[in-house]
């Protein structure tokens, strides 16, 4: 029996920030809720923990012109 690498769907937003290839920070300042910019993608939230949904991240992405 081979053993499948189970991907994350729910990202932190260090996880989505690398995923996305960017700062930390800029995600923090988009979701901050009287954020001037915010971000695209709405986050999830699970009690106090933020968790962008992989799927709503790889969407994004995919919508981007290059």
């Amino acid at each position: 029996m081979s053993k499948e690498k189970q991907t994350k769907r729910l990202l932190s937003i260090r996880e989505a920030a690398d995923y996305l290839s960017l700062s930390p920070r800029t995600l923090y300042n988009g979701v901050a809720p009287k954020s001037k910019i915010p971000f695209p993608v709405r986050p999830k939230r699970i009690g106090k923990a933020v968790r962008f949904d992989i799927r709503d991240l790889e969407e994004y992405v995919d919508s981007l012109h290059s």
